[in-house]
């Protein structure tokens, strides 16, 4: 893979070694699709041992950050197996290897030894949280909108907001966003400590990110990594443990005529109606 392949991401480096690293789609509001999830993971392991980088700046173009998974394209069969069809265990054991494999692409991040920092701004959903959840510092404009939404089309959150957002909001709050999947504005998210600060708009905030990155990047590179370490030894057996759990329970129940039913209401554009089924 090389930068110019790309197609879900734009990645600029400054003289002061801050790589911005941009989500571009190809679908719109910047989803997640499939070259979403083949992408990310091969580009933050290239960025964490790039010696030309030093810290890195995630952001989004367009209007918003991003509007998490591509629903209607990443639940193709192709993509994810079993979603659909009532399946046997090996259809099932393929689903779960598919979901740890998407786990990864997020944890890629996490993992990068590099200091990663988000400049979000617009919508922040889904997938965006938790791709949001695995960085070292988050910041906001002020028309940001944050949502662990999944529950709103029959989804158990898998790709890490469960596992690594107690540590940053807490757990009455994770549960609060979780079970409700309702949508939360730029203040709320400064309240509960999802972002470290909230700016007029996405200019600002992304000048805040590169400023604080370029502090980070001048900063001894093994410090800066030890550092990143010995803080993921408090959480790191929790959140591999949670994200085991998750994807096998999503390999147990994530097909189902709800799910369906919610792909088929997203390109309808009307709101789902569930059966518990």
């Amino acid at each position: 893979m090389t930068m110019t392949d790309l197609q879900a991401f734009d990645v600029e480096t400054d003289d002061h070694g801050v790589t911005t690293v941009t989500l571009i789609g190809p679908g719109r509001g910047n989803a997640m699709g499939p070259e979403f999830w083949t992408e990310l993971p091969a580009l933050f392991a290239r960025l964490g041992t790039d010696p030309g980088t030093r810290a890195i700046v995630l952001t989004g173009t367009g209007s918003c950050f991003s509007v998490g998974l591509d629903l209607k394209r990443v639940a193709e069969p192709e993509f994810l197996p079993a979603v659909r069809d009532r399946a046997m265990a090996a259809d099932r054991l393929t689903l779960l290897q598919r979901l740890r494999q998407l786990q990864a692409a997020m944890t890629a991040v996490a993992d990068c030894r590099k200091p990663v920092l988000a400049a979000i701004h617009g919508w922040c959903l889904g997938g965006g949280v938790d791709l949001a959840a695995c960085v070292d510092v988050r910041y906001c404009s002020a028309d940001a909108v944050f949502s662990i939404r999944e529950a709103r089309v029959a989804i158990v959150a898998d790709a890490g907001s469960l596992q690594r957002l107690p540590a940053i909001i807490g757990d009455g709050a994770l549960r609060e966003l979780a079970l409700t999947g309702k949508d939360i504005d730029a203040a709320r998210a400064l309240q509960i400590g999802l972002v470290n600060e909230v700016l007029p708009d996405r200019d600002a905030v992304l000048r805040r990110a590169v400023d604080t990155a370029r502090e980070m990047a001048a900063n001894p590179q093994f410090v800066l990594h030890g550092i990143k370490d010995v803080l993921a030894q408090q959480s790191a057996s929790a959140v591999a443990g949670g994200l085991n759990y998750v994807t096998a329970w999503n390999a147990a129940f994530l097909p189902s005529h709800d799910l369906a039913e919610a792909v088929v209401a997203l390109g309808e554009r009307r709101p789902p109606v569930f059966s518990d089924n």
